[in-house]
């Protein structure tokens, strides 16, 4: 166990240090595509600029300045808490300059990463073969939005927390599951969405046993904690307990109020007049790339919940359902990051043949999405 710790550990390091490599070489050699809306240390800096674009910005000012409520505009409290608290206590373990949080960020996003590819080994190893729980970590490692894993983005530690609560569900660790959740759902605002799948697993993990059963409730009733202790300060500054979903709409996330037509008329356009969509619309190929993400998630979901057991798909269709019935596609590749039984069921392709074409199809896009992200691209 200690040996395939250290493999682990060393091969998620050897990703992130490959991924500065591509991202500093893909800075210094493409121009950029938009200007800098900021910079890590107050001045343009070709490597640790690539670790911080878009909404690395807002967690930079809740780490240094705290939430501000603005009536009625788009201010920071679409973004939740955990992750920027984290980056400020972080990073003024070196200072407070604007690259002192920064680096904080960093630091978190890297450390929750390799953790988070221990804990993935770990519930994989519950579910597969070792040979298969091995590469479950490495499709998680190098799906093609996985980048965002090392920026200054929540996305490894809330993979961290989500796969963190389901190990501790699936194990009947019931504390560690209740606390994990409670902080995923303070992490993003979709943490929640893992409480129906989370209810199926308690039940099935407790089932005869009433001391099973109350600990489970427990633990099932604490996950929601996170979201239910921001919404309860984000109370006392605006006068409203759902003001960060009101302000989160604003930035137009609008979950199920779309009628899917906008993927009807991807498809078409790919269908009909491919080449004309992407050399003159201007969003097409980055719109192509989240929908090619999701079609990979949506064609995983019959397969999880055939190979995995019905809670792992569950957990993927309201992952899933939430951000493309907000009818659009701008980080939905980022949203399928985490819907870490895609990864498992993955690893159970038998042909060799799959594997290996999987692995470079994952790394060629991985690499291409990354140098789009480093260069301002809307890939966020």
């Amino acid at each position: 166990m200690a040996r395939t710790a250290v493999r682990i550990v060393a091969f998620a390091l050897l990703v992130r240090l490959l991924s500065v490599g591509i991202a500093f070489i893909a800075n210094v050699t493409f121009p950029l595509y938009q200007p800098e809306q900021f910079t890590v240390n107050q001045q343009s800096h070709t490597l640790w600029d690539t670790f911080a674009r878009y909404d690395s910005g807002w967690y930079y000012g809740i780490a240094r300045n705290g939430y501000q409520y603005v009536p009625g505009g788009r201010g920071n409290l679409a973004f939740f808490p955990l992750y920027p608290i984290l980056m400020r206590h972080v990073g003024r373990l070196f200072g407070t300059r604007a690259f002192d949080y920064y680096l904080g960020g960093i630091i978190i996003s890297w450390l929750a990463f390799v953790v988070a590819m221990l804990v993935l080994h770990r519930l994989a190893s519950l579910e597969l073969s070792p040979p298969e729980a091995d590469r479950a970590v490495v499709f998680a490692a190098i799906f093609p939005f996985a980048f965002f894993h090392g920026v200054v983005y929540t996305e490894s530690l809330f993979l961290l927390l989500t796969v963190a609560t389901f190990y501790g569900f699936r194990t009947r660790r019931w504390a560690l599951g209740g606390v994990a959740g409670a902080l995923a759902t303070a992490t993003r605002p979709n943490g929640v969405l893992m409480w129906p799948a989370l209810a199926w697993i308690a039940w099935r993990e407790s089932r005869g046993d009433r001391a099973q059963q109350w600990r489970a409730g427990v633990a099932w009733l604490l996950v929601p904690a996170g979201v239910i202790t921001f919404a309860a300060y984000v109370y006392t500054i605006s006068g409203s307990w759902l003001e960060w979903y009101a302000t989160l709409k604003r930035w137009g996330y609008e979950p199920g109020t779309n009628d899917f037509s906008v993927y009807g008329g991807l498809v078409r356009a790919i269908l009909t007049r491919p080449y004309a969509f992407l050399v003159t619309e201007h969003a097409a190929p980055y719109d192509l790339l989240n929908a090619g993400a999701a079609a990979v998630a949506l064609v995983a979901v019959p397969f999880v919940w055939r190979r995995l057991g019905g809670a792992y798909a569950l957990f993927m269709i309201v992952n899933l359902y939430v951000p493309l019935s907000a009818g659009q596609l701008e980080g939905v590749g980022r949203y399928c990051t985490v819907l870490f039984p895609m990864f498992l069921w993955l690893a159970t392709l038998a042909s060799p043949v799959a594997q290996y074409t999987l692995v470079a199809g994952f790394a060629m896009f991985y690499a291409l999405c990354l140098a789009l992200f480093v260069n301002i691209h809307p890939i966020f």
